[in-house]
């Protein structure tokens, strides 16, 4: 397993991750998602431990909090072994107005609420799940700084936050003595690279790491599905379909991963997740997964080191479109940049 500091911190992750999303005791609100009981996460948990994972992450919305409480029963005893991240931000099943956001109170509830789940005395990572529009930034971070003093949290970060909002947070953080944002937890894959426009520059100037959700979108990229699959009502993109990438584009990216793939005697999967380990700037990449031969290849992604050919392939094969303003649009000075580069 490899391993690298947090952002700017000293703890120290599995560059792979675990993440706990599909964990279920039952609930049946997004059955294509909800899928793994008791006795398999157990068995997931495991095979990520023996593998060297140190970080394993869930959410209080995942499942209606059901997914804290079996992460937390399945790491009991290996507490002090593992880094726990959960979020805060979203509704899960509760129509109380009070039951989601990023205000002082239901931040300093919601805490108590995933501590007694998770069945820890500390949680050490506390993510902003999203943006909160109707809460003051102040409130939110001032509610954050709060939950470290008191020793329930060790870290702080943001999920799903634009650059801006995560930059002017820092700032407030640094001006108040706030218990600043140590990373943030962003989509980023073959198909979804937006966060290169604006988001990797920003925590490149502040210093943040970067973990990785869906690395795989969704499954797509591990080369399981065919257009047939896609047309069936009960597939996870027929019910959670976040992600909205072009299908096309998709599959014929697939056929260039699968040919990487045997070239390199690897899976499309370990080819996705590789790419990924690849990137500048990302700390740790969050694996999910619902069979435990779909953990094992996963994880088989920490042994693959894809070739610079192979790498500037399948850059070229997804590269985004620039927009206007963004740093993605602006264009270097050539004569400079070949002086810098010593040419």
């Amino acid at each position: 397993m490899q391993y690298a500091p947090l952002g700017s911190t000293g703890l120290i992750v599995s560059r792979l991750g675990f993440g706990a999303l599909t964990f279920t005791q039952g609930n049946r609100s997004l059955g294509s998602v909800y899928k793994v009981g008791a006795g398999l996460a157990d068995e997931l948990v495991g095979k990520a431990l023996d593998a060297g994972v140190n970080f394993f992450d869930t959410a209080d919305v995942y499942a209606d909090g059901e997914s804290e409480t079996l992460l937390g029963a399945a790491l009991k005893g290996r507490r002090d072994r593992v880094v726990i991240t959960t979020k805060v931000g979203n509704r899960g099943g509760d129509r109380t107005l009070l039951r989601s956001g990023l205000s002082r109170r239901h931040i300093l509830w919601s805490v108590e609420q995933s501590l007694r789940r998770l069945g820890t005395d500390w949680i050490d990572c506390y993510v902003a799940h999203c943006e909160d529009p109707h809460t003051p930034l102040e409130e939110t971070l001032e509610a954050f700084d709060a939950v470290v003093r008191a020793g329930k949290v060790r870290y702080l970060g943001f999920s799903n936050w634009s650059a801006w909002k995560a930059a002017a947070a820092l700032e407030i953080q640094k001006a108040h003595g706030l218990a600043p944002f140590t990373h943030g937890q962003m989509y980023y894959s073959l198909l979804g690279r937006d966060v290169e426009r604006d988001v990797l520059p920003m925590m490149r100037r502040y210093g943040l790491g970067l973990t990785a959700w869906s690395p795989l979108a969704y499954g797509f990229l591990s080369g399981a599905y065919t257009r047939e699959d896609l047309t069936r009502p009960d597939n996870r993109f027929s019910g959670f379909d976040m992600l909205r990438f072009d299908r096309e584009r998709g599959f014929a990216l697939l056929e260039r991963m699968r040919r990487i793939a045997s070239t390199r005697s690897a899976s499309v999967a370990q080819v996705a997740i590789a790419w990924l380990l690849a990137r500048p700037g990302v700390t740790s990449v969050l694996l999910g997964a619902t069979r435990l031969h779909q953990l094992e290849d996963n994880l088989g992604a920490a042994r693959l080191k894809l070739p610079e050919e192979d790498l500037a392939e399948l850059d070229e094969a997804t590269a985004i479109t620039p927009v206007y303003p963004s740093s993605d649009w602006i264009m270097p000075d050539r004569r400079v940049s070949k002086a810098l580069a010593g040419k």
